[in-house]
Protein backbone atom coordinates (compact mmCIF):
# COMPACT_ATOMS: atom_id res chain seq x y z
CA UNK A 1 0.00 0.00 0.00
CA UNK A 2 1.05 3.43 -1.11
CA UNK A 3 2.22 5.62 1.81
CA UNK A 4 -0.21 8.47 2.72
CA UNK A 5 1.54 11.90 1.85
CA UNK A 6 1.55 14.46 4.76
CA UNK A 7 0.94 18.11 3.96
CA UNK A 8 3.39 21.42 5.54
CA UNK A 9 0.56 21.94 8.40
CA UNK A 10 0.41 18.35 9.47
CA UNK A 11 4.45 18.06 9.03
CA UNK A 12 5.27 20.77 11.33
CA UNK A 13 2.04 19.66 13.72
CA UNK A 14 4.15 17.04 14.30
CA UNK A 15 7.45 18.65 14.85
CA UNK A 16 5.38 20.33 18.02
CA UNK A 17 4.53 16.93 18.97
CA UNK A 18 7.75 15.26 18.39
CA UNK A 19 10.35 15.15 21.12
CA UNK A 20 13.69 14.92 19.60
CA UNK A 21 13.89 14.70 15.76
CA UNK A 22 16.61 11.78 14.48
CA UNK A 23 18.91 12.80 12.03
CA UNK A 24 18.44 12.48 8.16
CA UNK A 25 18.86 9.60 6.18
CA UNK A 26 20.68 8.64 3.50
CA UNK A 27 18.66 6.70 0.43
CA UNK A 28 20.27 5.26 -2.59
CA UNK A 29 17.97 6.05 -5.47
CA UNK A 30 16.55 2.77 -6.79
CA UNK A 31 15.56 1.70 -10.56
CA UNK A 32 12.13 3.51 -11.47
CA UNK A 33 12.11 6.07 -8.14
CA UNK A 34 11.17 9.92 -8.34
CA UNK A 35 11.39 12.34 -6.14
CA UNK A 36 8.38 12.23 -5.16
CA UNK A 37 7.61 8.98 -4.80
CA UNK A 38 11.15 8.99 -2.66
CA UNK A 39 9.30 11.68 -0.12
CA UNK A 40 6.22 9.56 -0.21
CA UNK A 41 7.68 6.84 1.15
CA UNK A 42 9.02 8.83 4.14
CA UNK A 43 5.70 10.36 4.61
CA UNK A 44 7.18 13.91 3.23
CA UNK A 45 6.06 16.53 0.54
CA UNK A 46 8.51 16.40 -2.17
CA UNK A 47 9.10 19.96 -1.53
CA UNK A 48 10.23 19.12 1.87
CA UNK A 49 12.78 16.78 0.63
CA UNK A 50 13.58 18.64 -2.26
CA UNK A 51 14.54 21.76 -0.14
CA UNK A 52 16.87 19.64 2.00
CA UNK A 53 18.95 18.62 -0.99
CA UNK A 54 19.07 22.16 -2.22
CA UNK A 55 16.68 20.49 -5.68
CA UNK A 56 13.78 22.37 -7.29
CA UNK A 57 10.32 20.19 -6.66
CA UNK A 58 10.32 18.90 -9.92
CA UNK A 59 14.17 17.90 -10.31
CA UNK A 60 15.03 14.38 -11.53
CA UNK A 61 16.73 12.03 -9.00
CA UNK A 62 19.84 10.08 -11.28
CA UNK A 63 19.74 6.51 -10.91
CA UNK A 64 22.08 5.36 -7.97
CA UNK A 65 22.67 8.65 -6.82
CA UNK A 66 21.87 9.72 -2.90
CA UNK A 67 19.45 11.49 -1.47
CA UNK A 68 19.39 12.80 1.76
CA UNK A 69 15.77 11.86 4.19
CA UNK A 70 15.17 14.71 6.69
CA UNK A 71 13.94 14.49 10.09
CA UNK A 72 10.34 16.35 10.35
CA UNK A 73 12.62 18.54 12.24
CA UNK A 74 15.07 19.31 9.18
CA UNK A 75 12.66 19.26 6.83
CA UNK A 76 10.31 21.82 8.11
CA UNK A 77 13.88 23.90 8.99
CA UNK A 78 14.43 23.67 4.78
CA UNK A 79 11.36 24.92 4.19
CA UNK A 80 12.26 28.42 5.80
CA UNK A 81 15.65 28.22 4.54
CA UNK A 82 14.14 27.76 1.39
CA UNK A 83 11.74 30.64 1.84
CA UNK A 84 9.10 27.98 1.34
CA UNK A 85 7.65 28.88 4.92
CA UNK A 86 8.06 31.99 6.81
CA UNK A 87 9.70 31.76 10.02
CA UNK A 88 6.67 32.47 11.81
CA UNK A 89 4.57 29.42 10.85
CA UNK A 90 3.86 27.08 13.19
CA UNK A 91 6.68 24.86 14.33
CA UNK A 92 9.32 26.85 12.28
CA UNK A 93 10.74 28.76 15.49
CA UNK A 94 11.82 25.71 16.94
CA UNK A 95 13.25 24.28 13.81
CA UNK A 96 16.82 22.82 14.24
CA UNK A 97 18.94 24.62 11.64
CA UNK A 98 19.09 21.81 8.37
CA UNK A 99 22.71 20.07 7.28
CA UNK A 100 21.46 20.16 3.27
CA UNK A 101 23.02 22.20 0.63
CA UNK A 102 22.01 26.06 -0.02
CA UNK A 103 18.59 26.62 -2.96
CA UNK A 104 19.95 26.09 -6.04
CA UNK A 105 21.68 26.97 -8.50
CA UNK A 106 21.85 30.77 -10.14
CA UNK A 107 20.91 31.32 -13.80
CA UNK A 108 23.94 31.13 -16.14
CA UNK A 109 26.10 34.20 -16.16
CA UNK A 110 25.84 36.11 -19.50
CA UNK A 111 22.66 33.86 -20.75
CA UNK A 112 20.89 35.69 -23.43
CA UNK A 113 18.61 35.06 -26.29
CA UNK A 114 18.55 36.63 -29.85
CA UNK A 115 16.07 39.25 -30.15
CA UNK A 116 14.70 41.19 -33.67
CA UNK A 117 17.62 43.31 -34.68
CA UNK A 118 20.43 41.20 -33.22
CA UNK A 119 23.37 40.98 -34.87
CA UNK A 120 27.09 39.18 -33.82
CA UNK A 121 29.08 41.89 -34.62
CA UNK A 122 26.32 44.01 -33.07
CA UNK A 123 26.61 42.10 -29.54
CA UNK A 124 30.50 41.48 -29.76
CA UNK A 125 30.32 45.73 -30.29
CA UNK A 126 28.07 46.42 -27.09
CA UNK A 127 30.00 43.84 -25.35
CA UNK A 128 33.50 45.02 -25.50
CA UNK A 129 35.06 41.53 -27.06
CA UNK A 130 35.98 40.50 -30.88
CA UNK A 131 33.12 39.29 -33.36
CA UNK A 132 35.94 36.16 -33.64
CA UNK A 133 35.81 36.09 -29.71
CA UNK A 134 32.28 35.78 -29.75
CA UNK A 135 31.48 33.47 -32.31
CA UNK A 136 34.67 31.06 -31.11
CA UNK A 137 32.55 31.23 -27.79
CA UNK A 138 29.50 29.94 -28.42
CA UNK A 139 30.71 27.77 -31.82
CA UNK A 140 29.63 30.27 -34.57
CA UNK A 141 31.19 31.19 -37.61
CA UNK A 142 32.18 35.04 -36.82
CA UNK A 143 30.02 35.21 -40.62
CA UNK A 144 26.84 34.04 -39.08
CA UNK A 145 23.24 35.70 -39.01
CA UNK A 146 22.18 34.98 -35.70
CA UNK A 147 18.33 33.46 -35.91
CA UNK A 148 15.75 34.64 -33.24
CA UNK A 149 15.53 33.01 -30.46
CA UNK A 150 19.01 32.09 -30.59
CA UNK A 151 20.77 31.29 -26.97
CA UNK A 152 24.05 32.60 -26.41
CA UNK A 153 26.72 33.40 -24.00
CA UNK A 154 27.86 37.32 -23.92
CA UNK A 155 30.96 37.74 -21.70
CA UNK A 156 30.24 38.05 -18.05
CA UNK A 157 29.59 41.00 -16.68
CA UNK A 158 28.73 42.72 -20.02
CA UNK A 159 26.03 45.22 -20.04
CA UNK A 160 22.52 44.19 -21.44
CA UNK A 161 22.35 44.90 -25.09
CA UNK A 162 19.69 47.26 -26.18
CA UNK A 163 16.85 44.40 -27.37
CA UNK A 164 17.41 42.77 -23.81
CA UNK A 165 14.54 45.06 -22.50
CA UNK A 166 12.13 43.40 -25.31
CA UNK A 167 10.27 39.88 -24.45
CA UNK A 168 12.32 37.15 -24.95
CA UNK A 169 11.27 35.21 -27.71
CA UNK A 170 9.28 32.12 -26.76
CA UNK A 171 11.14 30.09 -29.36
CA UNK A 172 14.90 28.81 -28.33
CA UNK A 173 17.27 28.00 -31.15
CA UNK A 174 20.54 25.82 -30.04
CA UNK A 175 23.57 26.58 -32.34
CA UNK A 176 25.00 22.94 -34.13
CA UNK A 177 27.98 23.13 -32.11
CA UNK A 178 30.13 20.26 -29.80
CA UNK A 179 29.55 19.29 -27.35
CA UNK A 180 26.19 18.02 -28.50
CA UNK A 181 23.59 17.90 -26.03
CA UNK A 182 22.22 14.01 -26.29
CA UNK A 183 19.75 11.75 -24.40
CA UNK A 184 21.81 10.27 -21.65
CA UNK A 185 22.65 10.45 -18.11
CA UNK A 186 25.40 9.12 -15.76
CA UNK A 187 25.77 7.83 -12.27
CA UNK A 188 27.60 10.08 -9.54
CA UNK A 189 30.10 7.16 -9.42
CA UNK A 190 30.88 6.88 -13.58
CA UNK A 191 31.15 11.13 -12.92
CA UNK A 192 33.81 10.47 -10.40
CA UNK A 193 35.53 7.77 -11.64
CA UNK A 194 35.95 9.85 -15.15
CA UNK A 195 37.03 12.94 -13.38
CA UNK A 196 39.70 11.61 -11.45
CA UNK A 197 41.18 9.76 -14.58
CA UNK A 198 41.77 13.24 -15.74
CA UNK A 199 42.91 15.22 -12.97
CA UNK A 200 39.95 16.67 -11.09
CA UNK A 201 39.39 15.72 -7.42
CA UNK A 202 36.19 13.04 -7.69
CA UNK A 203 33.44 14.45 -5.19
CA UNK A 204 34.39 18.54 -6.67
CA UNK A 205 33.56 17.56 -10.52
CA UNK A 206 30.67 15.59 -8.89
CA UNK A 207 29.44 18.39 -7.05
CA UNK A 208 29.52 20.45 -10.42
CA UNK A 209 28.16 18.20 -12.67
CA UNK A 210 25.09 18.18 -10.18
CA UNK A 211 25.10 21.51 -9.81
CA UNK A 212 25.09 22.46 -13.25
CA UNK A 213 23.07 19.51 -14.48
CA UNK A 214 21.77 16.62 -12.19
CA UNK A 215 23.99 14.09 -14.59
CA UNK A 216 21.95 14.90 -17.68
CA UNK A 217 23.85 15.09 -21.08
CA UNK A 218 20.91 16.68 -22.52
CA UNK A 219 20.60 19.90 -20.97
CA UNK A 220 21.36 23.06 -23.05
CA UNK A 221 21.66 26.51 -20.69
CA UNK A 222 20.01 29.26 -21.64
CA UNK A 223 23.52 30.48 -22.30
CA UNK A 224 24.44 28.03 -24.52
CA UNK A 225 26.07 25.18 -22.33
CA UNK A 226 26.09 21.70 -23.17
CA UNK A 227 25.65 17.90 -21.39
CA UNK A 228 26.45 17.16 -17.91
CA UNK A 229 29.42 19.00 -17.10
CA UNK A 230 27.50 22.33 -18.76
CA UNK A 231 30.76 22.76 -21.11
CA UNK A 232 30.83 25.87 -23.63
CA UNK A 233 31.61 25.57 -27.22
CA UNK A 234 34.73 27.58 -26.62
CA UNK A 235 36.10 25.43 -24.33
CA UNK A 236 35.28 22.59 -25.72
CA UNK A 237 36.98 23.42 -28.68
CA UNK A 238 40.38 24.80 -26.70
CA UNK A 239 39.67 21.80 -24.24
CA UNK A 240 40.13 19.23 -26.91
CA UNK A 241 43.21 21.48 -28.62
CA UNK A 242 45.27 22.18 -25.36
CA UNK A 243 44.58 19.52 -22.77
CA UNK A 244 43.27 16.28 -24.21
CA UNK A 245 45.45 13.30 -25.13
CA UNK A 246 43.08 12.11 -28.33
CA UNK A 247 40.19 13.14 -29.68
CA UNK A 248 36.82 13.81 -27.56
CA UNK A 249 33.39 12.42 -29.45
CA UNK A 250 30.87 15.87 -28.86
CA UNK A 251 27.94 13.39 -28.29
CA UNK A 252 29.19 11.72 -25.77
CA UNK A 253 28.00 11.75 -22.18
CA UNK A 254 31.46 10.74 -20.86
CA UNK A 255 33.45 12.76 -22.89
CA UNK A 256 31.29 15.90 -21.90
CA UNK A 257 32.46 14.81 -18.43
CA UNK A 258 35.95 14.15 -19.42
CA UNK A 259 36.42 17.79 -21.35
CA UNK A 260 34.95 19.34 -18.30
CA UNK A 261 37.31 17.18 -15.72
CA UNK A 262 40.23 18.22 -17.90
CA UNK A 263 39.20 22.11 -17.47
CA UNK A 264 38.13 22.47 -14.03
CA UNK A 265 41.75 20.09 -13.17
CA UNK A 266 43.75 22.70 -15.20
CA UNK A 267 41.82 26.01 -13.17
CA UNK A 268 43.03 24.45 -10.09
CA UNK A 269 46.52 23.95 -11.56
CA UNK A 270 46.17 28.29 -12.36
CA UNK A 271 45.06 28.47 -8.54
CA UNK A 272 47.83 26.78 -6.79
CA UNK A 273 44.73 24.08 -5.66
CA UNK A 274 42.15 26.75 -4.60
CA UNK A 275 39.16 24.73 -4.42
CA UNK A 276 36.46 27.59 -4.15
CA UNK A 277 38.49 30.06 -6.94
CA UNK A 278 38.61 27.09 -9.34
CA UNK A 279 34.49 26.42 -8.74
CA UNK A 280 34.17 30.13 -9.51
CA UNK A 281 36.85 30.71 -12.24
CA UNK A 282 34.29 27.46 -13.91
CA UNK A 283 31.49 29.61 -13.25
CA UNK A 284 32.29 32.84 -13.94
CA UNK A 285 35.27 32.56 -15.86
CA UNK A 286 38.95 32.75 -13.94
CA UNK A 287 39.92 36.10 -16.23
CA UNK A 288 36.81 37.81 -14.67
CA UNK A 289 37.10 36.75 -10.91
CA UNK A 290 40.66 38.02 -10.76
CA UNK A 291 40.06 41.32 -12.26
CA UNK A 292 36.30 41.84 -11.11
CA UNK A 293 36.52 39.51 -7.68
CA UNK A 294 33.13 37.06 -7.37
CA UNK A 295 29.34 38.17 -8.30
CA UNK A 296 26.99 37.74 -5.89
CA UNK A 297 25.34 34.96 -7.94
CA UNK A 298 29.19 33.35 -8.37
CA UNK A 299 29.70 33.08 -4.67
CA UNK A 300 25.99 31.25 -3.97
CA UNK A 301 27.45 29.27 -7.16
CA UNK A 302 30.56 28.12 -5.21
CA UNK A 303 28.87 27.80 -1.46
CA UNK A 304 26.55 25.73 -3.77
CA UNK A 305 29.33 23.61 -4.90
CA UNK A 306 31.19 23.30 -2.14
CA UNK A 307 28.24 22.16 0.17
CA UNK A 308 27.52 19.50 -2.71
CA UNK A 309 31.07 18.16 -2.12
CA UNK A 310 30.10 16.75 1.11
CA UNK A 311 27.30 14.83 -0.54
CA UNK A 312 29.73 12.96 -2.69
CA UNK A 313 32.12 12.41 -0.74
CA UNK A 314 34.30 15.76 -0.06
Amino acid sequence: MRPVRISIVAAFAALLAAPAASAHVLHTVAPGETLWSIAAQSNLTTRTVAAFNGLSSDAHVVLGSTVAIPSVAEGAAALVRAGHVHAGSAGAATAARPTSVPAGAPPPQGAYIVRPGDTLSGLAAHSGVSVAQMAYMNGLAPTAKLLVGTVMKLPTGARPPAQASQPAPATRVVPVAAPLPTPSRLSAERVKHLAAEHGAPASLAAAIAWQESGFNNAMVSSANARGVMQVMPGTWSWVQSNLAAGPLNPASAEDNVRAGSLYLARLLRETGGDVRLAAAGYYQGLASVRSRGMFDDTKRYVDNVLALRARFGG
